[in-house]
């Protein structure tokens, strides 16, 4: 006992200490978690959101510490794809494979959730998402067919918008195939007045069902429509004739879409010259509705520039002059060209042509641009005043019109080509950028308001600017994305191959102009028919333009 005691005494550090030992022995430390390094999707690097991947992609994982095989099942999922997975590295890297060929132009994700484990038996700390997005199909839709039988079924299944889906009461044109049937359009309208002497010249139509159609909108025109100072609004209701407002304030005649409607009348009274009683009524019907527009008056108490808007009950309220450089000079030439309310050259000089963005003269990818907004603006600005009008030789004191249009096609078509934004799909195939429907709206597309939306009738209709790049786009939407775009009506809206959107819509703004521009470039009847007119030759010149035949 004393002995015992005496131990205690001389090494109660050493008895304590083993006491404390088998008390409370060291917990061995838990596998450590991992991190993925990093991931590559055909040789393209870390990158979330994958555009244009191959339909047989090769995405390889990488990772710090090698992977339990075990875990791989439940922790990596891709889509609904069945998949293989090869391991390298010493299982620090997989290597993903689908078993069978993705589907073209949709959307996948390569999941990697935090059950994945390393040999050591950790897990992987934070998950993973991959999004891949396949590419198009390049392989053709259709069979190849020469290039005027192409150009023959583009306008026939585009006038179709007009002819088939034309308002039945009035027989004027729908504002689009997605909205009230009721709202027709006046500028659309005038386009689609444009392409019935395509459509006869083409024997799409007998020459008799195009005038009776003409005669019907006219008649509907001149004595059930309402008109504001002999003007026309933007929207009309096609079976009552009654104004529907476009905006709040917008209530009453817009000048613009006037001057597009009549461009199509005076186009289709040349065209109908017969000496026959029905069509030289027709052209009687015409020059009315032609005359009574009261161009003067929106000079708004006879200031030097065109007003845009009138209505009777809220009068200049929406305080709109029209000033370049826009689609708007088609405004200025037919108001000039009236042989009853005709504006002097000073409207157009004051007005017009003070605008500021109208004159430019910079350079854009080696093309001089005379006028306009940086680098153009939307394509439109280059067609709907060119519709009729044939810039080929027309100069003024600003500007060469030819140079104007197509050099301003080739900014729109080498801005895309270059693609400094990135989008999926853009190419030298597929261009144009203007006005159109996008995801959720709507909007004026161009160089410096790029949503990564590419509307048909941009590149269509710069066919007599740019035939070579115009055709090349015509035929990459017809064969490569005809499955996805070519429809009743002709090519939709618009479409986004980096979003994978394609509209389902038809305008009449937009489907019109191709129409009408492939014939120009083909045979340029509606520009020999509208400059035809007496009242536009005069026009041109008290305003300054030259051009052959003035």
């Amino acid at each position: 006992m004393k002995k015992i005691l005496l131990l205690i005494w001389l090494f109660p550090a050493v008895l304590t200490g083993a006491c404390k030992k088998g008390s409370d022995p060291a917990m061995p430390s838990p596998p450590a978690g991992f991190s993925i390094n990093g991931w590559e999707v055909n040789g393209m690097t870390n990158q979330n959101d994958n555009k244009g991947t191959t339909v047989n992609p090769g995405i390889r994982l990488y990772f710090p510490v090698a992977i339990d095989r075990a875990s791989v099942a439940l922790a990596v999922g891709l889509h609904t794809v069945n998949y293989n997975v090869n391991y390298q590295n010493g299982d620090s890297t997989l290597v993903i494979q689908p078993k069978s060929a993705l589907s073209y132009l949709s959307n996948y994700k390569l999941t990697v959730n935090n059950t994945l484990k390393s040999t050591a038996g950790g897990n992987l700390t934070f998950p993973v998402e991959i999004k891949l997005q396949t590419r198009y199909d390049t392989a053709g839709k259709f069979p190849a067919i020469s290039d005027s039988v192409l150009l023959d079924k583009v306008q026939q299944q585009t006038f179709k918008y007009f002819w088939n889906f034309g308002h039945p009461v009035s027989g004027l044109a729908r504002e689009r195939s997605n909205g009230n049937n009721e709202v027709v359009t006046s500028g659309g309208s005038g386009f689609g007045i444009m392409t019935i002497p395509v459509a006869v010249s083409r024997n799409f139509i007998t020459r008799a069902d195009g005038l009776a159609r003409v005669q019907k909108i006219v008649g509907f025109l001149k004595h059930t429509a309402v008109k504001v100072k002999g003007a026309f609004p933007h929207w009309l209701n096609g079976s009552t004739g009654a104004i529907i407002p476009f905006s709040a304030n917008d209530d009453g005649a817009d000048l613009v879409e006037t001057a597009y409607l009549m461009a199509g009348l005076l186009t289709a009274r040349q065209y109908f010259n017969g000496a026959d009683a029905d069509e030289a009524a027709l052209r009687n019907d015409i020059n009315a509705l032609w005359n009574a527009v009261e161009w003067d008056w929106f000079t708004n108490g006879g200031q030097n520039v065109l007003y845009w808007h009138y209505s009777d009950a809220k009068q200049w309220i929406m305080n709109l002059p029209i000033r370049g450089w826009n689609e708007c000079l088609i405004t200025y030439i037919l108001a000039a060209s009236s042989t009853t309310h005709s504006i002097p050259q000073s409207v157009y000089t004051n007005g017009w042509s003070s605008g500021s963005s109208f004159l430019n003269g910079n350079t854009y990818y080696g093309y001089q641009l005379p006028l306009g907004p940086s680098l153009g603006g939307p394509l439109f600005l280059s067609h709907y005043s060119f519709l009729g009008i044939n810039p080929n030789g027309l100069s003024d004191a600003y500007a060469n019109y030819s140079a104007q249009t197509t050099n301003h096609s080739l900014i729109n078509y080498e801005y895309c080509k270059a693609n400094p934004r990135r989008w999926y799909g853009y190419s030298d195939s597929c261009w144009g950028l203007t006005a159109s429907d996008i995801q959720n709206g709507y909007t004026a597309s161009s160089p410096t308001n790029d949503a990564g939306v590419i509307a048909p009738t941009a590149a269509i209709t710069s066919l007599p600017y740019t035939p070579a790049e115009s055709m090349k786009a015509l035929k990459f939407f017809y064969y490569v994305l005809g499955d996805k775009i070519w429809k009743d009506y002709g090519f939709v809206d618009a479409f986004s191959l980096h979003d994978l959107w394609f509209a389902s819509s038809f305008l009449a703004i937009d489907q019109g102009p191709q129409i009408i521009m492939i014939e120009n470039y083909r045979s340029g009847l509606l520009w020999n028919l509208f400059m035809s007119c007496p009242e536009i030759k005069t026009g041109l010149k008290s305003l300054g333009f030259n051009a052959p035949g003035l």
